[in-house]
């Protein structure tokens, strides 16, 4: 068969030289999280991920590092102020998504653990809930990899939209933090859209969506009719011992912005992943009512938490 000129090789494919280069560019001020999100879903559907069979390994722990160096910029009193604020709104939002989700999915005859997976990424903490689900209710590779295409399509528009809307509507900093870590899925995303808007909604958002993200554990022990081992969400605890540093000791407050911006790096850099693994075939695999359902919800939870917000904060 004869190479095309992505294929052609020196030491390494184009393929991979263009890859690798975008990969270092990302790791550069000159790229925010929006664009290199943007650039990741040109590569995915252009060019291919040389390094695909790597790429959720990879996204999951630079994810998990990236949140962790966030806490050596945060302060505890002012966090756990943030966490009060998102706490009613939390709870409200995740059992209404988790209810209407379920229902509609079955209005939709969508499969019962598909709808399932995508109703509780959208309720919780998107791709980190349905990797923790998954196992818990035995779903399928087929399952599990359209409810992650539906939550990774819609976190990767909401990078884009909310910071718009924010500003469209005059939204305070702390009413976009809010927002953004109810109504988008991911952490990569809340924090990315966060991060564009101003530095106190990217601490609100982050702490509103870690303290979200523990719900895991409770819906994971409902969710499980057996004695599966349910993972605990170890990277939050670390989160948390980095917050205290900050806030207590000095040699850390003097350095921890260092820490930040190499944590900000990383999670571009995580987004430019996320966006290479959206090639075509993950999109085609995903199917108009899962998609529909995830649009639903979404737009729910999104109009819903919005409403909120502005007339309570």
């Amino acid at each position: 068969m004869e190479k095309t000129f992505l294929d052609r090789t020196v030491s390494l494919t184009t393929r991979e030289v263009i890859f690798l280069l975008a990969f270092v560019f990302c790791l550069t001020p000159l790229i925010t999280p929006p664009v290199a999100l943007l650039m990741g879903l040109i590569i995915a559907q252009f060019v291919g991920h040389p390094y695909l069979h790597l790429n959720h390994k990879a996204t999951h722990l630079l994810l998990q590092i990236s949140v962790v160096g966030l806490g050596f910029g945060m302060n505890v009193t002012s966090a756990m102020h943030a966490g009060s604020q998102g706490l009613w709104f939390t709870v409200a939002s995740i059992v209404g998504t988790l209810s209407f989700g379920l229902l509609f999915g079955k209005l939709l005859k969508i499969d019962k653990k598909t709808s399932y997976l995508i109703a509780a990424g959208t309720a919780i903490c998107g791709g980190s809930a349905i990797a923790a689900i998954s196992p818990v209710i035995r779903a399928e590779e087929k399952q599990i990899s359209v409810a992650l295409g539906t939550i990774f399509i819609l976190n990767s528009l909401a990078l884009f939209i909310f910071p718009v809307v924010g500003h469209l509507l005059n939204l305070t900093q702390v009413q976009f933090g809010l927002w953004s870590a109810i109504a988008i899925h991911d952490t990569s995303s809340v924090v990315g859209a966060a991060s564009k808007y101003g530095v106190e909604a990217l601490q609100v958002a982050t702490t509103v969506k870690l303290a979200r993200a523990l719900w895991i554990i409770p819906l994971s022990l409902l969710s499980s009719f057996d004695k599966r081992k349910v993972k605990v969400p170890l990277f939050i605890g670390f989160f948390i011992i980095a917050m205290v540093l900050n806030t207590y000791v000095p040699f850390v407050q003097a350095y921890g912005h260092y820490v930040v911006d190499v944590a900000r790096a990383g999670l571009t850099l995580t987004l430019f992943l996320i966006g290479c693994g959206l090639n075509a075939k993950v999109l085609r695999a995903v199917g108009i009512r899962p998609f529909v359902q995830g649009v639903v919800l979404w737009v729910l939870i999104a109009g819903a938490a919005l409403w909120s917000i502005v007339s309570f904060v």
